[in-house]
């Protein structure tokens, strides 16, 4: 992909630039570039390419108390994922271009879009994460990260499709307070975070989870603290 600093929707090329990206980011592009897939989930895509292409938006931002991320919060009345924070993102369109090229970094940026408000112009993309699976809905996701370097006012553009859109400092998710497992009624388990009246888990948890490791961020928690799920979930 050819570095640009420009993020033009219609342009054509979406370009991964780290040019600019402030200091306490590097650890973030390091891991990115060294992570391998297995270290990230245990679900991986099918070898046959089944699965539905999609992406999030894994979006940075600098707020009043430093390093933030962005998250929103789906309604409560959606069928799937129903009320589960999650990072803005959703399945590819035709108009997005090469599953295996650019098409995951122009959807990520056009979902969080249509879901949150944001402006793409003030985000510089500068990694993505390998192809993750997600059994329990078929979707094949590629996380896609972002600086934002140009914040603008986010919020639920469609209430019927999210309920709240906030941001979360990083300093909250790694607190150790902040921290637990969560458990399935149907047994398994996975990371989760406390924070903003949220309870976070499942994919985007563990998305979190293991960024703060990679990035040597994460601080020692009590991993037999446990949240029960219900079975909604």
């Amino acid at each position: 992909m050819r570095a640009s600093h420009t993020h033009d929707m219609q342009d054509g090329d979406l370009a991964l630039t780290r040019d600019g990206l402030p200091g306490w980011l590097d650890p973030v592009v390091r891991a990115v570039e060294t992570v391998q897939p297995g270290q990230l989930s245990r679900f991986l895509p099918p070898a046959d390419g089944a699965g539905r292409q999609s992406a999030v938006l894994v979006l940075f931002g600098e707020g009043e108390r430093g390093p933030e991320l962005l998250l929103m919060e789906r309604a409560t009345s959606l069928r799937s994922h129903a009320g589960q924070p999650a990072f803005p993102g959703g399945a590819l369109d035709p108009e997005d271009g090469d599953p295996t090229g650019d098409g995951p970094l122009r959807a990520a940026l056009r979902e969080a879009e249509e879901e949150t408000g944001l402006d793409p112009r003030g985000v510089q993309l500068f990694g993505a994460l390998p192809k993750l699976y997600i059994p329990v809905s078929g979707f094949v996701v590629t996380p896609v990260l972002g600086w934002w370097r140009a914040p603008t006012p986010v919020g639920a553009v469609d209430p019927a499709e999210t309920a709240r859109v906030f941001t979360v400092p990083v300093a909250d998710l790694t607190d150790p307070a902040n921290r637990a497992t969560a458990v399935h009624p149907r047994g398994h388990r996975g990371p989760a975070f406390l924070v903003e009246s949220a309870l976070v888990w499942g994919f985007t948890a563990g998305i979190i989870d293991r960024l703060l490791h990679y990035a040597n961020w994460e601080r020692p928690w009590d991993r037999e603290k446990q949240v029960p799920l219900d079975w909604r979930a």
